[in-house]
């Protein structure tokens, strides 16, 4: 059995930070929209400083997540656009489940499933989207 100090191990060995993930779906948001992305962009679609994206986004081009060429246009490496569509569904999954199953209103529901989308394990959430079909049939 593991200990409390295990699994509190395990959170923190997370690659990807609440913020990290959405730095990686701006960076997906706004290659769809605009065909590009910059810092200033993300900066601005985050609502935060364009210093504190440069800075968090530095981290994810470190960690092969994002890449940067010589007109500073971001886009996602493989890897990167796989975390960000594997978190985009996860929020879905985890939206879905708790507006039918749990019942939680839709606001709720949606800050519910952005907390916890990039923590979640994909086993789990499968085993919440079986059950959530599941219950449906």
């Amino acid at each position: 059995m593991e200990s409390t100090m295990d699994v509190w191990k395990e959170f923190n060995e997370n690659p990807i930070t609440h913020s990290a993930a959405h730095h990686l779906l701006a960076i997906l948001e706004l290659s769809k929209k605009r065909g590009y992305a910059r810092v200033t962009d993300v900066a601005k679609f985050l609502e935060i400083t364009t210093g504190s994206a440069s800075t968090n986004l530095k981290s994810l081009k470190l960690k092969g997540y994002v890449e940067e060429d010589d007109n500073r246009f971001l886009a996602l490496s493989e890897v990167g656009n796989t975390v960000a569509v594997a978190i985009l569904e996860r929020r879905e999954i985890l939206e879905g489940f708790f507006i039918e199953v749990l019942g939680v209103s839709t606001d709720q529901a949606g800050i519910d499933a952005c907390k916890t989308e990039h923590l979640l394990s994909a086993e789990t959430t499968a085993k919440m989207l079986a059950f959530q079909n599941q219950l449906k049939s």
